[in-house]
């Protein structure tokens, strides 16, 4: 018979039978609210969306601010046995549409930030199997479906039956973030929470009941999902929620006013608060710091904990991994590299055969562990080439070192050959930012007039420095000095931003594009 486990009576109704009713679990710009009140809004909303007709695995749009709404509704739809599927705030109608009718969701909440938005994807016909959207903060929608104002549906009487699900029962999904095709919805099971929780988050990160969690990743996404709920919310910790863009200077405010101790944000985040000229006491309270979504350059880690005096922990998660399986630890960091695996997970470094390959030596990284999705939703072949029997698929290149360090070279499609030599982008990025006018580069390759692969760099510069006091022709040289001659770029431009992902990756796919004529006249040689 199957033991019965709910992620929400675990993350929540624990902390109530351990003593911690009067502890607070969120605060921010919306207020206090302890685990005893958060614990009666969640029965509430369980007992309102089982009124409002969401059944056992039936999917919950939510299209959410970072809130203690979006904090109660994803628990309480967990609780009745629905699925939760929190969506990026940053998709455009027409992507939004697409993820309703995909996920076939039977119900959408909307933050009132997001009801225009909103508006767009379901005018002029809704999807088929939506049968009603719910709208915070009075927010109004004219849609050809049923509305409610989720303040109504938390009015309900609480609710405190759970229903029975297992640690394999379906959870919540989270979708991809698309950069290589469709968005994939990735289904969680209830033990997925668990398991992220007590590997990284007590083992990894070391989070203690008196942590406050202030993440710039937002909530819609694995990695700030777990920064923001799943961590604080398992040790009965706090979590600081900010609803408006994550920002340096609005980070750092709320870091200040609320008393951060855990701070979580991405590489670019990172730079840009260097670019923001933020004070150096300006974290005086966070103990550490962790980054996820893109390899950390060695340089910024230096400047950055330099200059904020706040170490740094660089790992790697994905989506289909809920969270971060592989990560540098406190005392044991290794600026440039990834760091070892989380205790609880397996890896391996195979090549193009599928044959392991020994130190030194690059492959694409496979991984293993308990919080493994169970496969994309009605994706078929892609579940086929990224969940491989036991092993995922990361679709990133890895080499680990002789001292079991594991250093990124890049997405296994970034690798490019100059001379007939692989290179790393992450290397010629390394090297770009250790000038101190460089405040963030990307790699890609582009053809010259043979058609040979040769690497270019977008080169965002440090605040107060102009494409008039460095060259283009002093980075090239800057690299070459550094680095074998075939890896130094062979054109810089200088751009003052990137397009990126909703979850705030780089595009490179979009940087590749452009740069393909970059190279069509000689470059400085």
């Amino acid at each position: 018979m199957t033991q019965l486990f709910n992620a929400s009576t675990y993350l929540l109704d624990r902390q109530l039978e351990n003593g911690g009713a009067d502890r607070v679990a969120l605060t921010g710009v919306a207020g206090e609210h302890t685990y005893g009140d958060l614990h009666q809004r969640v029965l509430r909303l369980a007992g309102g969306l089982r009124a409002a007709g969401l059944a056992p695995e039936q999917r919950l749009i939510m299209l959410m601010a970072d809130s203690p709404d979006f904090v109660a509704v994803y628990l309480a739809a967990m609780r009745i046995g629905a699925i939760p599927v929190p969506v990026s705030t940053m998709v455009r109608p027409y992507e939004l549409a697409g993820l309703l009718h995909d996920s076939r969701a039977r119900l959408c909440v909307v933050s009132h930030e997001f009801a225009e938005l909103a508006a767009g994807a379901l005018a002029p016909v809704p999807p088929p199997d939506l049968a009603g959207v719910l709208l915070g903060d009075g927010a109004e929608l004219d849609v050809p479906v049923p509305t409610h104002a989720l303040s109504a549906v938390a009015g309900a009487a609480p609710d405190e039956a759970v229903y029975p699900t297992g640690e394999d029962s379906p959870a919540f999904w989270l979708y991809t973030s698309g950069t290589t095709g469709d968005p994939k919805g990735a289904m969680h099971r209830h033990g997925s929470i668990r398991v992220v929780c007590e590997t990284y988050g007590t083992q990894v990160l070391g989070i203690r009941r008196d942590d406050r969690c202030l993440s710039a990743a937002k909530a819609f996404f694995a990695y700030g999902l777990g920064n923001s709920i799943l961590f604080p919310m398992s040790v009965g910790a706090s979590a600081i929620l900010e609803p408006a863009a994550s920002k340096p200077e609005t980070v750092a405010a709320r870091a200040a006013s609320y008393g951060a101790t855990l701070f979580f944000a991405g590489p670019t985040f990172f730079a840009n608060m260097l670019r923001a000229g933020l004070p150096a006491n300006a974290l005086a309270g966070v103990r550490l710091a962790a980054s996820a979504g893109e390899a950390l350059p060695s340089a910024l880690y230096e400047r950055w904990t330099a200059h904020f005096g706040v170490d740094i922990l660089d790992g790697i998660g994905m989506t289909e991994m809920l969270h971060i399986f592989l990560s540098n630890r406190r005392g044991q960091v290794r600026p440039g590299t990834t760091g070892f695996a989380v205790p609880g997970y397996d890896l391996r470094i195979l090549d193009d055969s599928g044959v392991e390959v020994p130190d030194g030596t690059p492959g694409t990284l496979f991984v293993r562990g308990g919080s493994t999705a169970t496969g994309y939703w009605s994706r078929y072949a892609a579940s086929r080439q990224v969940f491989q029997g036991e092993w995922l698929r990361t679709g990133d290149t890895y080499v680990r070192d002789p001292d079991g360090y594991y250093v990124c070279l890049g997405r296994t499609g970034d690798m490019l050959k100059a001379s007939g030599i692989w290179v790393s982008p992450a290397e010629v990025e390394d090297r770009l930012l250790a000038h101190p006018a460089v405040a963030q580069a990307v790699v890609v390759s582009a053809p010259d007039t043979d058609g040979l692969e040769k690497p270019v760099a977008y080169v965002v510069l440090a605040p107060d420095v102009s494409a008039v006091s460095v060259s283009e022709t002093e980075l090239i040289e800057f690299c070459r000095a550094g680095l074998p001659s075939f890896k130094r770029p062979r054109k810089i431009v200088f751009v003052t931003s990137y397009p990126t992902t909703a979850t705030g990756k780089i595009r490179r796919v979009e940087l590749r594009a452009s740069a393909t004529t970059l190279l069509a006249e000689p470059a400085p040689a």
